[in-house]
């Protein structure tokens, strides 16, 4: 049985955006991230209901600041407790997978779709009805359980980020990070482990 788009682009195989599906998908999303960031901001009800819509797959206890950018939304999952400041981004064209207590700062951007090397496979093409497309693929992302991503930091596809760890601002993720480190940069690399030196003395309100 042939794949449909939809399926090749979840695999990480070569697909075609334009394919009538994943166009009304694309236009559903954007349409739902239009109504979430022009909510008023008193309205937490509401504001709760339209980012739900967006991201069916958020985990409870969750919040993300306007404005915010998909291309799904729906390939876009969270543990408990995830935080995003104002400005994500989620190119959710493979899966995101996001653990429990992450939290993103300002101008996130994490973003699934890689587009081939070379000019004349990456270049624009035109349906017989005049149609522009091209063809591109995506790549996973998983993101773990404690992570913090300071402002403007970039997570690209195929990328694993480990437990606790730290990504300094202004970082651009595009290798594997381990768990328990603060990493910058660009590329992204380790700087250092993190330990009990940088422990501050603070608890959780349940004394844990």
């Amino acid at each position: 049985m042939k794949r449909s788009e939809k399926e090749k682009m979840l695999a990480g195989e070569i697909y075609n955006p334009s394919d009538p599906e994943l166009s009304r998908l694309a236009i559903e999303a954007k349409h739902k991230a239009y109504l979430l960031n022009q909510c008023d901001p008193s309205d937490s009800m509401e504001y709760e209901k339209r980012l739900r819509s967006l991201f069916p797959l958020l985990g409870p206890n969750s919040y993300i600041a306007p404005n915010v950018q998909v291309d799904y939304g729906i390939n876009f999952a969270t543990g408990k407790n995830f935080f995003a400041n104002y400005g994500l981004v989620v190119l959710d064209c493979c899966p995101v997978t996001v653990g429990d207590d992450v939290m993103c700062g300002v101008g996130v951007h994490i973003v699934t779709p890689v587009h081939p090397l070379l000019s004349e496979e990456r270049s624009q093409r035109l349906h017989e009805d005049g149609r522009i497309y091209d063809y591109e693929y995506a790549k996973p992302i998983a993101i773990g359980n404690g992570v913090w991503l300071a402002s403007d930091v970039t997570v690209c596809g195929g990328v694993r980020i480990g437990d606790r760890s730290v990504i300094a601002a202004g970082a651009v993720v595009v290798n594997d990070i381990p768990p328990d480190v603060l990493a910058g940069g660009v590329p992204c690399k380790v700087i250092r482990k993190l330990t009990e030196e940088d422990r501050l003395g603070i608890y959780k309100a349940n004394g844990d």
